[in-house]
């Protein structure tokens, strides 16, 4: 899970939905690779574009930092 990034999305409102079109992917893959359900993570390329879209002043490293726990709280608020 990337908690950084889901705290992050929650306080900026920035949605699951949002973070999909971007990618042009499906909203699902964005939701399981942020919560770490599913084995395959944000590619490098997807993970910069993410970083420079929607969060220009944060370190690209402590964004995508993997932590295991997953606080359904932020999960709720940005789906």
């Amino acid at each position: 899970m990337y908690k950084n990034l889901l705290d992050t999305m929650s306080n900026k409102k920035i949605t699951f939905t949002q973070v999909s079109e971007l990618l042009h992917c499906q909203l699902r893959t964005v939701s399981e690779k942020s919560r770490g359900v599913v084995q395959s993570e944000f590619t490098v390329t997807e993970a910069l574009i993410i970083k420079k879209v929607f969060f220009p002043e944060y370190d690209v490293d402590w964004l995508f930092k993997k932590e295991d726990k997953i606080d359904e709280t932020n999960i709720r608020s940005i789906k």
